[in-house]
C-alpha cells in the first residue's frame, strides 16, 4: 500500500505488479484518497474511511473518467459528511437496494393491479411506452423534470392530451406505492401539473334519430348485440355491467337487476329496476342462451361478450 505525490501526470505511470491482482497507491496529500490499480490496468478513486470501528471504501469513480482534482473534491466532501455522521458505504447499499421501474413494476405492482384493477391490462399498454423512456432507472433516480419533458414529448408524437395523461398518471401511482412500501422517501410526482384536457363530446338525439335508431335495433340480424344497446337505453346501466350481467343477478318478480359489486364502477352492490321493454329482451336472452350462465353469449365463441364495438360501429 504505498503512499506517494499523486499528480494528474504521474496517473497513466502506475502499474500494478505483475505478482498481485490489485494495489493501492495512497495520496500523500490527502489521508483516505487512493487509487486501485488492477492487473487488467483499470483504476478506481475510492476513499477509505472508519465507521462504527469498520474500514470501509467508498467508491469515488474511475481513474480513466474522472481528474486527480475532481476526485480530491469528491473525497474532500464525503469525509465532511462523514465527519458528521455519514456512513457513505451503507447509503449506496440503501440506494442499490431500491428497485428499477421494471423491475418494481413486473414485480409488485403489476401483480397488485392484476387483482385490484379491471383495467389493468390499459396499464400494460401504457406502461409498454413509458418503460422505454424510464425501465433502467431506480426509482429514486426519476425526477418530476425528466417525466415533464417525457409528457410533453407525447403530444409531438401524435397522441391527445387526454391520453398523454395516462402516463404520468400511471407513474405516480406507481411511486405512491413504492412510498407506501417505504422503498422511497417521497412521491416526485405528487404534484404533477397534467394537461386535464376535456375532449369528451356529448351528443343529443333528435326523435328522428332516436326513431332510426330503434328501427335498425329492432330489425338488424345480429340480434345479440341489438339486445344488448336496448338494455343499455332501458336501464342506463353501463357496457361492462350488461356483458357481466348473469341469469342468477336478475329478478324477474321484482323487476330488477342486482350489478355485482366487482362490475359495478362503485364497488358496490346496486340494483336497477326493469321496465316491460327490459324485461322482454331478457326472458327473450334466457331463452336464447341456454346452458349459459351469462345472459349474453357470443355464439361464434361460445364465451360471454367482452365488446361490441365492431357491431356498433358498423
Amino acid at each position: 500500500m504505498p503512499i506517494v505525490n499523486l499528480t494528474q501526470a504521474i496517473l497513466p505511470t502506475l502499474k500494478c505488479p505483475d505478482e498481485k491482482n490489485r494495489i493501492e497507491y495512497c495520496d500523500k496529500d490527502l489521508p483516505g484518497l487512493l487509487l486501485e490499480v488492477r492487473s487488467s490496468g483499470a483504476s478506481t478513486f475510492s476513499l477509505r474511511y472508519k465507521a462504527n470501528g469498520q474500514t470501509k471504501y467508498a467508491p469515488i469513480g474511475a481513474g480513466n473518467i474522472i481528474t486527480l482534482a475532481e476526485a480530491r473534491k469528491r473525497a474532500r466532501t464525503l469525509k465532511a459528511e462523514i465527519a458528521l455522521g455519514a456512513d457513505p458505504r451503507s447509503e449506496l447499499k440503501t440506494k442499490r437496494a431500491i428497485p428499477t421501474l421494471n423491475d418494481f413494476y413486473s414485480d409488485t405492482y403489476l401483480p397488485y393491479a392484476k387483482v385490484h384493477k379491471r383495467s389493468w391490462m390499459r396499464d400494460t399498454q401504457l406502461f409498454t411506452r413509458i418503460q422505454k423512456k424510464f425501465g433502467h432507472l431506480r426509482l429514486d433516480q426519476i425526477t418530476k423534470q425528466q417525466v415533464a419533458v417525457f409528457h410533453a414529448g407525447l403530444l409531438e408524437e401524435g397522441l391527445s392530451p387526454g391520453t398523454a395523461d395516462h402516463h404520468p398518471k400511471l407513474l405516480r401511482r406507481m411511486f405512491s406505492m413504492a412510498q407506501e412500501y417505504e422503498l422511497i422517501e417521497k412521491n416526485p410526482l405528487s404534484k404533477f401539473s397534467l394537461f386535464n384536457h376535456d375532449n369528451k363530446v356529448e351528443n343529443y338525439l333528435d326523435d328522428i334519430q332516436l326513431g332510426q335508431l330503434m328501427d335498425v335495433l329492432r330489425t338488424d340480424e345480429n340480434r345479440a348485440v341489438c339486445n344488448i344497446a336496448i338494455l343499455l337505453l332501458g336501464t342506463g346501466c353501463r357496457l361492462n355491467e350488461i356483458l357481466s350481467a348473469k341469469k342468477s343477478d336478475i329478478d324477474v318478480d321484482n323487476r330488477v337487476l342486482k350489478i355485482a359489486a366487482s362490475n359495478s364502477k362503485s364497488k358496490r352492490i346496486r340494483t336497477v329496476p326493469l321496465n316491460d321493454a327490459s324485461l322482454d329482451i331478457i326472458n327473450k336472452q334466457i331463452e336464447d342462451t341456454k346452458g349459459y350462465d351469462y345472459l349474453f353469449i357470443n355464439h361464434q365463441t361460445k364465451q360471454p361478450y367482452t365488446t361490441i364495438m365492431k357491431v356498433w360501429t358498423r
